[in-house]
């Protein structure tokens, strides 16, 4: 990892484990190594890998707390995002990425493989064609309308939370960016929305924002 990754990262998350901190300074070579041999960043992105791919995704963990044993799927994961870095930063955490592109997974895999993830499988699908497989949350950063997304989400999505001491109901966690008012007009859903940019006050995170829709 660029020194300069390092110094973004710590100026937001202070606490990380050697592992951890191992797993992000390996990412960016294996993104980089796989990235020229299938296109998942584009390639005047992958030089800022660590503040519009990682951080970006970590906006999710700035904001939710997940307990140990949770299961979420992440849906269109592309390269890998949001749930390769929601991977590393919970560990007790499982993680079903999902795309309906096989090479896009083929990356994920090599890169959850190479950085040592024990807590992410892959599926190649598209998302409506997802049966008998409930989670407690369902992470996305998929271009979709937050309509599809929403109609996508609501069936895999558990009843009930993963335990008593859980803070938060099974739901859809989507990042966005943008005018979004027609959108979540059409959705017909009712999201909690935050500011990314409140949380991680860099030029990048402008009008980019984490929706949270429940049932």
């Amino acid at each position: 990892m660029t020194d300069k990754g390092i110094t973004l990262l710590s100026r937001y998350f202070t606490d990380f484990t050697d592992t951890q901190t191992a797993q992000w300074e390996a990412m960016e070579h294996l993104y980089r190594e796989w990235n020229e041999k299938i296109n998942v960043i584009s390639r005047k992105d992958i030089d800022s890998l660590y503040e519009k791919h990682v951080l970006h995704s970590l906006s999710i963990a700035a904001s939710f707390s997940f307990e140990p044993g949770t299961e979420i799927i992440d849906l269109g994961t592309g390269g890998g995002f949001p749930g390769i870095p929601l991977a590393v930063f919970f560990p007790e955490v499982k993680f079903l990425l999902v795309d309906s592109i096989a090479k896009k997974l083929k990356v994920v895999e090599a890169v959850a493989e190479g950085i040592g993830l024990k807590n992410v499988t892959t599926l190649h699908s598209r998302a409506e064609e997802i049966k008998n497989r409930q989670f407690d949350f369902v992470v996305s950063r998929a271009v979709a309308p937050l309509k599809d997304l929403w109609s996508w989400s609501k069936p895999l999505l558990k009843k009930k939370p993963v335990s008593v001491a859980a803070a938060y109901s099974p739901g859809l966690i989507c990042l966005k960016g943008g005018d979004l008012a027609k959108e979540i007009q059409e959705s017909g859903t009712r999201p909690r929305m935050m500011e990314i940019h409140e949380m991680f006050p860099e030029d990048f995170f402008r009008e980019k924002y984490l929706l949270y829709v429940t049932r």
